[in-house]
């Protein structure tokens, strides 16, 4: 039988309050929202605190979505259906109705949340990719009412760790709003509800004239670093769309990730799904912001 170590529990009844909590505890709390991951990880005894900070309570204070202007403004407590329900959402990202239709089963997307999905910070979580792709940028606030805003690159330090210190809390995530765009997220898993194998992104904005003016392609589960590839970028900035453009960007996808071998498949067959897959997302995501 697995069970976590012994812990103390707080139920948070504020953003402040939970903060000021964290400041008081340090590192011995760890907020817990939908608690998918860290629970699992707690009855394995991979993962050990002395108290554990219920932050549930603050779902109408931080679970929101909202359009403001030339951003997109999402709640860190914003749940995985709420992410999946809402039409506004899908027609300015439809990534994000293609990932949250492919991410676990209805349990957790009902209780599991965007926040607690980008903490988590494992190199194969699908909304990494996805808010990467994106070019989303993460609100943290500290004591004191205290806020920074740190870009997805800057927020994701390496696997399992994030920017977010020991007294702060993620509060917000922002996306831009550009025209022209179009998005895409496409999921190899073994069964449904399971960890990618491999799973691709890409968001594509048009100019005037057809061209690509900017164009990002992200992966997961292809090791750490893999959430949003310049190179890529570079590539496809400027150029039409054409099939031998997608081909260019999959092999360029292919090389950038350092898969490993395990039973979801060997290193070179999860790279022929990033090639593969990189180049569906980008023909998709062009024929949508097309239409």
């Amino acid at each position: 039988m697995q069970v976590p170590a012994p812990f103390e529990y707080e139920r948070a009844t504020s953003v402040d309050q939970a903060i000021g909590l964290l400041e008081r505890l340090g590192s011995s709390a760890r907020l817990v929202a939908g608690g998918h991951s860290l629970l699992p990880m707690m009855k394995l005894r991979l993962a050990n605190f002395d108290y554990l900070i219920d932050i549930n309570p603050l779902h109408a204070e931080l679970g929101y979505i909202r359009f403001a202007g030339d951003e997109v403004r999402i709640g860190a407590l914003t749940r995985h259906r709420e992410l999946l329900e809402s039409d506004e959402l899908a027609a300015a990202f439809p990534i994000f109705r293609d990932a949250e239709r492919v991410i676990a089963d209805p349990i957790v997307r009902n209780r599991g949340t965007l926040g607690g999905s980008l903490c988590q910070a494992d190199p194969s979580e699908d909304l990494s990719a996805v808010c990467t792709t994106l070019d989303a940028s993460c609100v943290i606030r500290g004591p004191g009412g205290s806020e920074r805003v740190v870009t997805m690159e800057e927020f994701h330090v390496g696997p399992y760790e994030t920017a977010v210190g020991d007294d702060e809390m993620l509060t917000e995530i922002r996306l831009p709003l550009r025209p022209g765009g179009g998005s895409a997220y496409e999921k190899v898993e073994r069964r449904a509800g399971d960890w990618a194998v491999v799973s691709a992104g890409a968001a594509v904005w048009l100019a005037a004239d057809g061209t690509i003016a900017d164009a990002r392609v992200g992966l997961a589960a292809v090791g750490p670093n893999t959430t949003g590839i310049r190179e890529v970028s570079a590539a496809l900035r400027g150029r039409e769309p054409a099939e031998e453009l997608y081909e260019q960007a999959g092999a360029i996808a292919a090389r950038s990730c350092d898969p490993a071998t395990d039973q979801r498949g060997s290193a070179d067959y999860k790279r022929h799904l990033a090639d593969e897959l990189t180049r569906r997302t980008l023909r998709a995501a062009v024929a949508r912001a097309r239409s």
